[in-house]
């Protein structure tokens, strides 16, 4: 997990959303959303408070939607093969 801390002997916090999704971007992601979906794509951009991946719909063709960190419970790389 991405876990950030300022000491040994201090707790760690996970990271924010943003924090995530900047350290992320460019790469494929699954994303938990608050109402129990979940989505995944390629993370492309950060900002405004939204996140906006692209997103597979079918046969060739894709499109890019946007979700708002209130929106997101969390977001989390692709493991490698």
């Amino acid at each position: 997990m991405f876990m950030q801390g300022t000491g040994p002997l201090q707790m760690t916090t996970p990271a924010s959303i943003e924090q995530k999704a900047l350290f992320y971007r460019g790469r494929p992601v699954g994303v938990s959303l608050r109402n129990g979906q979940g989505v995944s794509g390629i993370l492309c951009s950060v900002q405004g408070g939204q996140i906006y991946l692209i997103q597979y719909l079918y046969a060739t063709q894709f499109a890019t939607f946007h979700y708002g960190y209130n929106e997101i419970a969390d977001n989390l790389p692709y493991p490698s093969c």
